[in-house]
């Protein structure tokens, strides 16, 4: 799967409902929609920062930068 920004290869797994690539860590398949099982994704809410800038839903990596919008966390 290739990233629409950079052109960068992300990793990704397949949709068992509709064969589709889709970003790893994904709930959903973002072409069908299909929940994904529990079992391959491992999230803990209580760990993720949240991004600094108020518009934006990603996450501080852990690089120290949102994952969506690649502004610095900002404490």
């Amino acid at each position: 799967m290739k990233c629409p920004y950079c052109s960068g290869i992300l990793p990704f797994i397949i949709c068992e409902a509709c064969g589709g690539e889709v970003p790893e860590g994904s709930l959903y398949c973002n072409l069908c929609g299909n929940f994904l099982k529990k079992g391959k994704i491992q999230i803990d809410s209580t760990e993720r920062i949240p991004c600094s800038d108020g518009n934006c839903i990603g996450t501080i990596n852990e690089e120290g930068v949102c994952n969506i919008c690649k502004k610095p966390y900002k404490g």
